[in-house]
């Protein structure tokens, strides 16, 4: 390998893990890519729902808005940007 191609592996590596960012880090990286938000919100309701008594009826409602939300802005992204 080049010293050129490790430059530029080395440049997408710290492109990738926001190393140059301010407001993001290694660990919102991490996050982007291993766990969805609608995992995440999945996760936290259900984990509320068990351990702090949540009502059922509040945990659809979140689990249906959020997902259903996102999904819809999902969708725009892709059409407005036709890919």
């Amino acid at each position: 390998m080049s010293e050129d191609e490790k430059k530029g592996l080395i440049e997408s590596i710290k492109s990738e893990l926001y190393l140059k960012s301010k407001s993001k880090g290694v660990l919102d990286a991490l996050q982007e890519k291993l766990v969805s938000r609608k995992l995440l919100v999945f996760l936290t309701s259900t984990g509320l729902l068990a351990w702090s008594g949540l009502d059922p009826d509040i945990w659809g409602m979140i689990a249906i808005v959020y997902i259903g939300g996102q999904s819809v802005i999902d969708v725009a992204k892709v059409w407005r940007n036709g890919a």
